[in-house]
């Protein structure tokens, strides 16, 4: 695992933002895992007629809302990639044809009473559409979309090596496409998920696109240090467009322990505050990545 041991001497206000070049500091990308989707949120109804009852009606509405959110993030993605790459555009919205969806939340739902049409159900949800995972790789490795700023958010997680022994100080790097929120979380061996940032110090979870940000460093007060028990950790990455949701955290030390449930985090955390592009009519969506890279202690 690794400890959270407090820096020594006097702060320095180093930037919080490193430009890394490759002859000067080797990064060795650990094995990693990631997931885009997009957040939107879409309202749909159904009416009973003659021939549906009340639970038949409310899956209608259901159904209807998971195309709607579809239909809706297909348009976002294509407006959002057209100008920069044609045959990106059209790969992409081949993704999100097969995509699946995913109930985060249901905002509203009520039975209403349509003079034409009798009883009818409304419902309103905030979705995640998960675009078909074997495109999504096949785009980034053909088109190399990891660095594409018009490509859907991507978010690289790395650290300086893939195994640390006893005494050594993890560094973790993080870089995106385009600018984005973020949450990174350490899970220990033990299965303790701490939140390194934001954290007491560095409340300020906002990045720029196209830079690699180390940490800890700048204002963080701790180095991630490794000591018993040893295993198999991971650093997760949350990210969005958009602001995160909230999680439950207690803070120890300088940073913070995640006190949600572990199979709750990212679910809370994809409760993004959903706002419309400035100048477009309507619904607004988040690009959301979740990503994470594995290391080994001994």
């Amino acid at each position: 695992m690794a400890r959270m041991t407090k820096r020594k001497g006097t702060m320095k206000a180093f930037p919080s933002l490193l430009l890394l070049m490759v002859f000067v500091i080797p990064l060795i990308e650990a094995t990693s895992y990631s997931a885009q989707s997009t957040i939107t949120e879409a309202e749909a109804y159904a009416c009973m007629g003659y021939d549906k009852s009340r639970k038949q009606t409310e899956e209608e509405a259901l159904t209807n809302a998971k195309r709607k959110a579809v239909e809706f993030v297909s348009t976002y993605i294509k407006s959002e990639t057209r100008v920069k790459d044609f045959q990106l555009e059209k790969d992409l919205i081949e993704a999100y044809a097969n995509a699946t969806v995913k109930v985060i939340q249901e905002m509203e739902k009520s039975w209403y009473r349509d003079p034409s049409s009798g009883d009818c159900f409304k419902l309103k949800i905030k979705a995640e559409v998960l675009p078909d995972e074997k495109a999504m790789t096949k785009i980034a490795r053909e088109k190399g979309s990891a660095d594409d700023p018009s490509a859907p958010l991507n978010v690289q997680v790395w650290t300086d090596k893939k195994e640390y022994g006893k005494g050594e100080k993890i560094k973790i790097y993080v870089k995106g496409n385009k600018p984005f929120y973020a949450r990174v979380a350490y899970k220990d061996a033990q299965g303790k998920i701490l939140q390194l940032l934001p954290n007491l110090f560095r409340k300020d979870n906002y990045f720029n696109g196209g830079v690699v940000y180390e940490l800890p460093s700048g204002t963080d007060r701790f180095e991630l240090e490794v000591t018993p028990p040893f295993g198999e950790e991971e650093i997760i990455v949350y990210a969005g467009t958009n602001p995160l949701g909230e999680i439950d955290l207690k803070a120890s030390g300088s940073i913070y322990e995640v006190k949600t449930k572990q199979q709750d985090i990212g679910i809370k955390t994809r409760a993004v505050k959903i706002r419309p592009k400035e100048g477009a009519p309507g619904s607004g969506a988040s690009e959301f990545f979740e990503g994470k890279a594995t290391l080994k202690t001994r």
